[in-house]
């Protein structure tokens, strides 16, 4: 007797089959006051794109309250693994001991290979003062791999899943 594999132990690009039926990269409408555009790559050991990985984010709003109606999204890669979000910028997110965490996104990547999907953040370039003062941005030993690109109208910021550039993650 021959028994199969279920699907939790296949690892396999199944997220385009039913998981994009309906765009789901835009936070804020287009015209939007401050809206940005955050965009990305995804890319493996050695910097080829991971074309068929799904990327979620998690935000607050602009004034750094987490909304039910707000603060969702996802987007697929497409063959040079590229994502992309319009969104508005999150404000400063209270850290629940007095302090203050910089405006942020929490980044969740999904994709071939890994059994558990990988959880990092992304920090705005223009946050200098509340960047340094981030408890988490501050406990990384190199969190240059958490802040974005500056870009023409948004920011870039690329998700290396392994090798010397990888992104720092976090547990899940």
């Amino acid at each position: 007797m021959r028994i199969g594999q279920t699907p939790s132990q296949t690892v396999g690009p199944y997220f385009s089959l039913g998981l994009f039926s309906r765009l789901a990269n835009e936070l804020a409408a287009p015209g939007t006051p401050g809206a940005v555009r955050v965009s990305g790559r995804v890319l493996d050991r050695a910097g080829e794109p991971v074309r068929d990985a799904m990327v979620e984010v998690w935000q607050a709003d602009e004034e750094g309250r987490y909304r039910s109606d707000f603060g969702w999204g996802r987007s697929g890669c497409d063959a040079e693994g590229r994502f992309s979000f319009l969104t508005v910028k999150p404000g400063k997110v209270a850290d629940g001991s007095g302090g203050w965490q910089a405006p942020h996104l929490m980044v969740m990547v999904f994709a071939r290979g890994l059994l558990k999907p990988v959880l990092t953040r992304m920090y705005f370039p223009d946050e200098d003062v509340a960047n340094a003062e981030d408890h988490v941005l501050s406990a990384v030993v190199d969190g240059s791999s958490l802040i974005a690109r500056p870009t023409d109208g948004g920011v870039e910021f690329d998700v290396r899943l392994q090798g010397e550039d990888e992104t720092v993650f976090f547990a899940v």
